[in-house]
């Protein structure tokens, strides 16, 4: 059968980007640019180029013709283009080439650095959203409130946040790891762990700065995220050198995906490589959990076809969604984008050729995790 109607039909379906970032406005030399480009901190001695990876790859073929570069440009040659053309001419260009509808921007790491969802918006005509990271919200609270009064004054402070809020986020993959014990801790355990981390961090000259670890604490916050009943998402997987990627398991958090089942919240399991098959597991077992391959994709670049498919071996069709986590530049939402369409279309394109569904069958598809599930889950056409 011929697969140009798909092609076509998918090169003009717009995304929801479920969860990203704001991105760097500053002119960036080629070790800033490769520090943003992959999970790496940046090229070092034994690895001195970042564009000798799949992403390098893939920004020098699908980003360098958007500026006006034959693709797989030099490198030194594409960042000199990328300065002349500047901040906002290089965003407007790749959001356009991403085809985002809706971006859902987690807002809760080093927003200094980045645009704003207000900023972003201006460059784009998508719709923008907040999502709210826990963690950030409780080292605020901590900050100003009393070990005793830490967990109203984190109910109110979150309560406020979720008013224009569409999800909450949880890092716990960094701080704790997802093998977590899911009940629910008391008000009592809660000011004894908040009063514990209060004089952990005072016990350093200078004080040590508020990072939330503490095991109770992170289960308060989830807890307390459930019961105003947006999405929730967790960092599962894949992430950068903080993560103690073993710990990071999605099947660590089934104790809790039971415990949760029948609040009608949505569990957002994000990134999930390289347990992206796991992941699909828990969202054909569990109604409430929807997933992603997020940053994934960009990074495997020329395997994001096969990395997709093992997602959907298992997954329900309606519980997948797409996410670039872009973050820092804008090359990241038009390369995740194009990947992710490029793997989705080979992988319903499969299966019309098999007679497994039908073309229209295979568009109805597309429609939904390229957009539809992320539009039901968020909520996003309730006024």
């Amino acid at each position: 059968m011929d697969p140009t109607p798909m092609n076509l039909r998918l090169d003009g379906l717009a995304l929801i980007d479920h969860h990203c970032h704001g991105l760097v406005r500053d002119v960036l030399d080629r070790p800033q640019f490769e520090a943003l480009l992959t999970e790496a901190e940046g090229p070092g001695t034994m690895h001195p180029s970042l564009f000798d990876t799949q992403a390098g790859f893939g920004v020098r073929k699908i980003c360098a013709p958007l500026l006006d570069l034959d693709g797989h440009a030099a490198p030194d040659e594409y960042l000199t283009r990328r300065a002349e053309l500047g901040a906002d001419e290089l965003t407007r260009r790749m959001l356009k080439a991403a085809g985002i509808s809706h971006h859902l921007i987690d807002t809760g790491y080093l927003p200094e650095r980045l645009t704003t969802p207000a900023e972003l918006a201006a460059l784009t005509s998508a719709s923008v959203h907040e999502v709210v990271r826990l963690e950030t919200v409780a080292e605020q609270v901590i900050a100003e409130a009393d070990a005793a009064q830490f967990a109203d004054t984190f109910r109110s402070a979150l309560e406020a946040r979720s008013a224009s809020a569409v999800a909450f986020k949880s890092i716990a993959a960094y701080r704790i790891s997802l093998d977590f014990d899911p009940r629910r801790p008391t008000d009592t355990e809660v000011a004894a762990a908040a009063a514990d981390w209060l004089r952990q961090t005072s016990a350093t000259a200078p004080p040590a700065p508020l990072r939330l670890s503490d095991e109770t604490l992170t289960r308060f916050l989830i807890w307390s995220a459930l019961d105003l009943g947006l999405p929730l998402q967790f960092h599962v997987g894949y992430g950068d050198r903080d993560v103690d990627l073993h710990r990071c398991d999605p099947l660590l958090l089934t104790p809790l995906l039971r415990a949760t089942s029948t609040l009608g919240v949505p569990i957002m399991l994000l990134h999930n490589y390289p347990f992206h098959r796991s992941a699909g597991y828990l969202a054909q077992v569990f109604d409430h959990v929807f997933v992603d391959v997020g940053l994934a994709l960009h990074n495997v670049g020329t395997r994001a076809n096969r990395v997709l498919a093992e997602l959907l071996e298992l997954a329900p069709l309606n519980a997948v969604l797409f996410s670039s986590d872009a973050f820092g530049l804008a090359e990241l939402y038009a390369l995740s984008a194009t990947l992710f369409r490029d793997a989705l279309r080979a992988f319903l394109d499969d299966g019309i050729s098999r007679e497994f569904w039908s073309l229209a069958e295979a568009e109805r598809i597309a429609a939904m995790i390229a957009a539809g599930n992320a539009r039901r889950a968020y909520r996003l056409d309730t006024p």
